[in-house]
Order: structure tokens, then C-alpha cells, then sequence
């Protein structure tokens, strides 16, 4: 099984990252993709990656939450790690206007000039989006030229915008937020195409049920797994065989 977004890097499991890593592994969760969030996220997941190389592979982007008025220059930063390292991505990138819509310009450069790079180094993108799906399909649309693949993380809409994600090439991340009552997902994933959904955890947010409001880590991708192979009818064994070969061909494993 492969959990293909976790912030296993972060100061969160500085104190327990090798146990952590262990009780994934002890649960049939074999890889780890580790998605970057901004500059500083850089050092320490790629020592994470450094530290566990048979497990861990790392992404390489800025997620919107950390776009601000020095974006340019962040970017150019960022945009030189991929001389220095071989990355199985391009993420985490998107769009969020949950919290603050102050630097929505900034963000949709942010992530036109990315898609840009996804297409220069032939790499998967791994989209994250909140409140503001509508904008990302927009300019995905705009911008799909048949070369971009990758997928949209922490999926939690509706089968209409699961269609019109996977009908511009796109996989679904299915993560704890599946197992959440409130959340409606019991009415989406059995509609779901199986072979365009990889699993993931976000962790450390979005621990699913019944550790819910707790950390989050890799080995409670099997709790999403079970999930979704309840929902859609399927054993486990199918869904961890469906969803493994998902990753491994999209992120080129």
C-alpha cells in the first residue's frame, strides 16, 4: 500500500519519525510520498527522503497557504531544487482561499508558472484546493495541453466534480475525510472510478475514524482502504492492489 501525501517531515514526529515509519510499515504501507509545502519544508524532507530512501520519495513545490508578496523569489528558489534532486513531482501546488483570499492573484501565478514546470521536467502534479475548485479547473482547462497528469489530493467533493477531474486527466487522493459521517463521501466513492484513486492520510491532519481529531500518520492508510473497499463492495487485498498500481504508474515509482 502507498500513502501518497504525508508531511512526515515535520516537527510533529521529530520525537517518534522512526516509529512512525515502522508502524506503516508494519501495516503493509510500503512507500511514503512526501509532498513539499514551502523553502523551509525543503531540508528536512529531503532528510526524511535521505534517512529512509526505500520508503520515502519527495515532491517539489509551494503550496498555496505559504504564496505571499515575495512569490517571485520563492519560487525561483524552489524552482532550482530541481537541479539539485530527483523528484517524483510537482507538489504540492493549488489553490486556497479558506482562510485568506489576500493573495489569490499570487496564488494562480503560482500555479500557472508550476504547471509550467510539470510540463519542462514531465512530472505528475498533486493539486491541493479548498473553496476554490471552480478557479483550479479553470485554469487547469486553460492549461491542459495533453502532457499534464497528476492528482487532486484530499478529494472530499461530488461525483460530478470527480468526473470533471478525471475527465481532464486527473487521479483522486482519497484520504481520512472518507470516514468522517458529516462528510457525504459515503454517497460519492461507490460512484468513483477505482482505477483513477490512489490513497493517501495528509498526515498529521485528517486522522480518520476512529482516531479523528488526533495525529495523523501512514499506517491509517489502511483504515482509508478499508473505507473505500466497504464503500465500493471490494476486499481490501483488491482495493491495496488497485490503488498501489494507480501510484506507482502515475508517480512512476
Amino acid at each position: 500500500m502507498i500513502d501518497t501525501h504525508a508531511h512526515i517531515y515535520g516537527t510533529e514526529f521529530d520525537q517518534d519519525r522512526d516509529s512512525v515509519i515502522q508502524r506503516a510499515l508494519a501495516q503493509g504501507i510500503d512507500r511514503i510520498l512526501l509532498p513539499n509545502i514551502d523553502i523551509d519544508s525543503i531540508a528536512p524532507m529531503l532528510a526524511t527522503e535521505a534517512a529512509y530512501p526505500d520508503v520515502c520519495r519527495s515532491m517539489m513545490g509551494l503550496h498555496p497557504c505559504y504564496v505571499k508578496e515575495d512569490v517571485n523569489q520563492v519560487l525561483n528558489t524552489i524552482y532550482n531544487q530541481f537541479e539539485q534532486h530527483d523528484f517524483i513531482a510537482v507538489g504540492e501546488i493549488g489553490i486556497d482561499l479558506y482562510w485568506d483570499k489576500t493573495f489569490k492573484a499570487e496564488q494562480e501565478k503560482a500555479l500557472i508558472t508550476q504547471l509550467n514546470w510539470a510540463k519542462e521536467f514531465k512530472l505528475p502534479i498533486v493539486i491541493h484546493t479548498r473553496d476554490s475548485i471552480n478557479e483550479v479547473m479553470d485554469i487547469l482547462k486553460q492549461e491542459q495541453d495533453g502532457s499534464l497528469t497528476g492528482l487532486f489530493h484530499c478529494f472530499g467533493g461530488s461525483v460530478e466534480e470527480a468526473k470533471s477531474i478525471n475527465g481532464l486527466g486527473f487521479h483522486l487522493g482519497i484520504g481520512g475525510v472518507s470516514t468522517f459521517k458529516n462528510a457525504g463521501m459515503d454517497q460519492v466513492i461507490p460512484h468513483l472510478d477505482i482505477d483513477m484513486l490512489v490513497l493517501e492520510t495528509d498526515c498529521p491532519y485528517l486522522a480518520p475514524v476512529p482516531h479523528r481529531g488526533k495525529r495523523n500518520e501512514p499506517a491509517y492508510t489502511h483504515l482509508v482502504a478499508q473505507r473505500v473497499a466497504g464503500l465500493m463492495a471490494m476486499s481490501i487485498k483488491e482495493i491495496d492492489a488497485i490503488t498501489t498500481r494507480n501510484a506507482e504508474k502515475l508517480f512512476q515509482l
